[in-house]
C-alpha cells in the first residue's frame, strides 16, 4: 500500500475547544448560557443570578475533575448535555495551587514560596493531565467552554521595545510555559471581552489638546490578536463580534 493511499481530507465538524476571557461584570457566564445545552462546573460561585444547569460548586480539585472525567468517559453517558463550561479556569487554577501546596506536606504558604518555581511546574503537570479528560469530552462531541478573567501583564517582544496587553489571568513563566500557554494551545478560539472605548481629543486652547476615553457600556468579543490583547481563531472569524446583553449569537461559530 502506498503512503498516498492513507491520505484524506482533514476538515470536519467537530466540537469547539474555547476560552473566552475578560474584565469583570461583562457577562462572561451569561454568554456561556447561550451554547448548546450547556452544564457548568461552578468554581466561583457567580451563578446565582443565572438559570442555568450546574455541578454543585467546588470546593476542591476533584470536585472539578469528577465531571470532566465521567464526561469523557467511554460508558453510555445519561445526558443530554452539548457542552461543558468551566466558570472559570483561573479559580480552577487556585484549586490546583492548593492540591499542589498539599502536596508539599504544608510547608509552604503560597505556592511561590516552593523554590526554584517548582510549585508552578508542578500545577502545570496536574493541568496538561487534566486537558487529557478535556480531550475525552471533546471525542465525546462535546464542547468545552473555558472562562476566565484578564490581567494586564507585559510582553516581551522579540521585534520591538516590550509592551502591556490584556491576557488571561493564568500564570506562564518568564520562559513562556505554565497553565496560561498550556490553554492557549489546547483552544481553538481564544476570545477576549471588553468595553468598547472611544477617544476623543478636546482642544483645551493654547495649543494644547487632551484625549478622552469615552465609553457606551458596549460590550465587544475580540477574535484577532492585536498589541493590546491575546486571541486567536481558526475558522475565520470577523475581528470584532458585538456581545449582546443576552449573550452572544453563536450561530455559524459552534457550526464552523
Amino acid at each position: 500500500m502506498s503512503i498516498f493511499d492513507k491520505v484524506k481530507q482533514t476538515q470536519k465538524k467537530k466540537a469547539r475547544r474555547t476560552l473566552l476571557y475578560g474584565v469583570q461584570g461583562i457577562g462572561k457566564s451569561s454568554w456561556a448560557a447561550k451554547w448548546p445545552n450547556p452544564v457548568f462546573i461552578n468554581i466561583e460561585d457567580g451563578l446565582s443570578d443565572l438559570a442555568v444547569m450546574s455541578f454543585p460548586k467546588c470546593e476542591t480539585l476533584l470536585d472539578a475533575w469528577q465531571p470532566i472525567i465521567e464526561m469523557g468517559g467511554t460508558e453510555a453517558q445519561n445526558h443530554s448535555f452539548e457542552t461543558l463550561v468551566i466558570d472559570s479556569v483561573d479559580w480552577l487554577e487556585k484549586l490546583i495551587y492548593k492540591e499542589v501546596l498539599k502536596d508539599a506536606g504544608g510547608n509552604f504558604e503560597t505556592i511561590a514560596d516552593i523554590p526554584y518555581g517548582k510549585g508552578y511546574d508542578k500545577a502545570t503537570e496536574y493541568f496538561e493531565k487534566l486537558i487529557l479528560f478535556l480531550n475525552n469530552v471533546i471525542e465525546n462531541g462535546i464542547n468545552v467552554l473555558l472562562l476566565a478573567h484578564c490581567s494586564i501583564k507585559r510582553f516581551e517582544s522579540p521585534e520591538m521595545e516590550s509592551y502591556d496587553r490584556y491576557a488571561p489571568k493564568l500564570h506562564v513563566n518568564s520562559k513562556g510555559y505554565g497553565v496560561g500557554s498550556l490553554v492557549q494551545e489546547f483552544c481553538d478560539e481564544v476570545l477576549f471581552c471588553n468595553f468598547k472605548v472611544y477617544n476623543k481629543t478636546t482642544d483645551e486652547g493654547f495649543n494644547r489638546k487632551r484625549n478622552l476615553a469615552k465609553g457606551t457600556g458596549e460590550r465587544i468579543i475580540y477574535t484577532t490578536e492585536r498589541p493590546s490583547h491575546l486571541a486567536k481563531n481558526r475558522i475565520g472569524l470577523p475581528e470584532e463580534i458585538a456581545m449582546s446583553k443576552d449573550g452572544f449569537e453563536y450561530g455559524e461559530f459552534i457550526n464552523g
